[in-house]
């Protein structure tokens, strides 16, 4: 297995990044601290390492996360523009839609694509789960049950159904009939923050802990969790994926650190990370 990383220079503030449906890497950048902000989508070739960076025409929009949808478009989230935005890999072409009603400060967080050929999104401060017609373009949202609950990032389930994460809680949503269901972790009064979800090989969800240090696992059969200790303390886990070895691997943001999981035995190895 591959043991080193490979550095590509671009500008600051890269964020969310998913494989395209043309095989490259497609990635949003967002910087507040620059000026002008960094306010783009950029596309990077996994064979030549060459880059290519489109601007978004809503300034300052704060893109995040970006997921490949089922029309051959990559489309994210705009945290601070309050849109849902979509990429023509063909074109660069980039349309951008109002998420409907949004107040200020919405903050549409993680998009990922649905099994009804819809894509589906959190908003954050908003307190809702929306979902975007590829076709139409028209945007349905759906309020949560628990109020201030701050749903973080969305994946779709081998269940059918879409999965996410909320504050102390994994919410399910079903495509079909909206409807949602809330589980609370079993140390919910530690406040754990679950933040990154993804569905696993053997059929649960999988999701970081970040202010307990623990990888959780959810059977959507049950809903019952079991958590993970991550040998190291304060390390902050943050996004979670499947990897080709059938392992999860997750990133550990404040020990600068990759970690992965076996879904079989629940081991973890840790890989520091050279700078």
């Amino acid at each position: 297995m591959p043991n080193s990383v490979t550095p590509y220079g671009i500008t600051p503030g890269p964020f969310g990044i998913t494989t395209g449906p043309d095989d490259n890497l497609w990635f949003t950048e967002t910087d507040g601290s620059t000026s002008p902000f960094v306010n783009e989508i950029g596309e990077i070739s996994p064979t030549t390492g060459s880059i290519t960076e489109y601007n978004i025409p809503t300034a300052s929009a704060g893109p995040y996360h970006i997921t490949s949808g089922p029309d051959g478009n990559l489309w994210f989230v705009e945290y601070d523009g309050n849109k849902i935005g979509k990429i023509s890999p063909s074109t660069g072409k980039i349309t951008e839609y109002d998420i409907p009603g949004a107040k200020p400060y919405d903050y549409p967080n993680d998009i990922t694509a649905g099994p009804d050929g819809n894509l589906w999104f959190t908003e954050r401060h908003g307190n809702l789960i929306g979902k975007i017609s590829p076709a139409t373009g028209v945007i349905t949202e759906y309020p949560l049950p628990t109020t201030d609950s701050n749903p973080g990032d969305i994946t779709a389930g081998g269940d059918g159904n879409l999965w996410f994460t909320e504050w102390n809680k994994i919410g399910k949503i079903s495509p079909v009939t909206g409807n949602i269901t809330e589980y609370t972790l079993p140390d919910a009064d530690a406040d754990p923050g679950p933040f990154g979800i993804a569905a696993g090989p053997d059929g649960n969800l999988w999701f970081t802990e970040s202010y307990t240090d623990k990888i959780g696992k959810i059977s959507p059969k049950t809903g019952n969790v079991i958590e993970y200790n991550i040998p190291d303390t304060n390390v902050e886990p943050a996004d979670i994926t499947v990897g080709p070895d059938g392992n999860l691997w997750f990133t550990q943001s404040n020990e600068n650190k990759i970690g992965k999981i076996s879904p079989a035995t629940g081991k973890i190895t840790e890989y520091p990370l050279a700078n």
